[in-house]
């Protein structure tokens, strides 16, 4: 019998209730899973998109996609009030609280905003075979989100070095845009 009451979901319109009580609704199996069915969920979706409008037009739908996530958790997890180096050190501490991966700020030029930060163990390739490719698109708009949602300015978010590429960490150049 559907419940009369429940407010309707505008299904494909994201909310951060969508997410809701996670810890009630799976009280045995608990709100950990393994990367494996994170990267199953990302990696098909990635290949029905690509084969449904090409791999460039499939790579922006993934970015934008992490980008509203970035802007999403940032406005509900993230301190938005605090210096940059409290928002950086409280992030690194977040990304591995959640085990999403390890942070690390490189450089970040006070004059041009520009930062540079690299992101080991992430969820997206850390252990993947070397393809000689960038394949972290979500985490571009991941990190994007996130900068864009602090400094109140859009920014530009480009991975320069990943996993996938032979590198041992992802590195991302972010860009006051």
């Amino acid at each position: 019998m559907e419940n009369v009451f429940a407010p309707k979901r505008d299904h494909g319109i994201f909310s951060w209730s969508d997410l809701e009580n996670i810890r009630e609704g799976r009280g045995s199996l608990g709100e950990n899973m393994p990367v494996m069915v994170y990267r199953l969920m990302q990696y098909t979706m990635l290949d029905v998109l690509t084969k449904e409008f090409g791999r460039e037009k499939a790579n922006d739908y993934i970015r934008s996609a992490g980008h509203l996530a970035g802007t999403e958790f940032a406005s509900h997890v993230l301190d938005l009030k605090v210096d940059f180096d409290t928002f950086v050190a409280n992030l690194a501490k977040t990304l591995i609280d959640l085990k999403i991966g390890i942070l690390r700020l490189e450089t970040f030029d006070q004059n041009t905003g520009e930062i540079v930060l690299t992101v080991g163990e992430d969820l997206d390739c850390s252990g993947l075979p070397i393809t000689n490719e960038s394949v972290c698109d979500y985490d571009e708009g991941f990190i994007g989100g996130i900068v864009e949602k602090y400094t109140g300015k859009p920014y530009k978010v480009k991975e320069i070095d990943c996993w996938a590429s032979g590198d041992r960490v992802c590195r991302f150049k972010c860009t006051a845009a």
